[in-house]
């Protein structure tokens, strides 16, 4: 527990990429940032740099999630739900199901298991739930079919729970960024390929940044009490949608 006055803030994923930016950003706003993830080391040199505190957590676990909530204490302002990832391009015909269950664990059911775990905190604290969604999550796209269910899912997930909680001071957001160059995530779908991770971006004059989602969190966090941005879908100007982005030779 802190004796810390700041107002406090998860982030889970919060040891490389948006989350680790976000928390950055959170921190410089003013909130005592909880960093979550699974890799200590990082989550522990990034908690030291930004005065908050690590806290090792696998969202997919819900020994780690009870821990979390605890580590988190009876007052959350901010939940950025920022864990998750894909698996793999290949089609549907050729799914690889193990994966698709890995992308809807840490997309969807850890989203779930993690609000539902620290929803008591951030309605103590009149607080705000942030999702990091996709606009995968919007539109389908080739290749895409585990990762477009999950973040389709995470997407119904966010909206439910603002019916759900009508009535209560907690605000809920999805924040669905289009491409982003950001470390580790293509890598990860691609299972370390730098080849096939580097494609995703090639010609591609500037793709989003961690940094450029982390200040829309920032912003959305810091909006006054009684204002709800419901959904921010931010894309490069490079592209168009998701099948269309400009590509210089």
């Amino acid at each position: 527990m802190s004796n810390d006055t700041r107002p406090i803030a998860v982030v889970t994923g919060a040891s490389s990429g948006i989350g680790a930016a976000s928390a950055r950003r959170l921190a410089a706003e003013g909130f005592e940032v909880i960093c979550a993830a699974r890799r200590v080391d990082r989550i522990e040199a990034l908690a030291k740099e930004i005065d908050g505190r690590a806290v090792r957590c696998d969202v997919t676990s819900a020994e780690d999630v009870a821990a979390l909530a605890v580590a988190a204490g009876n007052e959350v302002a901010v939940l950025l739900n920022n864990a998750g990832g894909a698996f793999g391009l290949e089609p549907v015909a050729e799914a690889d199901l193990d994966a698709w269950r890995r992308m809807f664990e840490v997309n969807v059911i850890a989203v779930a298991a993690v609000t539902k775990a620290l929803l008591p905190a951030l309605i103590a604290a009149r607080g705000q739930i942030i999702v990091m969604g996709s606009t995968a999550g919007q539109v389908a796209y080739e290749g895409g079919g585990g990762y477009v269910a999950a973040k389709h899912g995470a997407k119904a997930v966010v909206d439910t729970l603002r019916l759900e909680l009508f009535d209560q001071p907690v605000r809920v957001c999805e924040i669905a960024p289009g491409m982003v160059r950001s470390e580790g995530f293509a890598l990860t779908r691609f299972e370390g390929d730098e080849a096939k991770a580097e494609a995703v971006y090639a010609g591609v004059a500037a793709p989003l940044t961690a940094e450029d989602i982390a200040d829309i969190v920032g912003w959305v966090a810091t909006r006054p009490e009684h204002v709800n941005i419901d959904r921010l879908t931010v894309r490069p100007r490079a592209q168009a949608a998701q099948h269309k982005v400009h590509r210089v030779n």
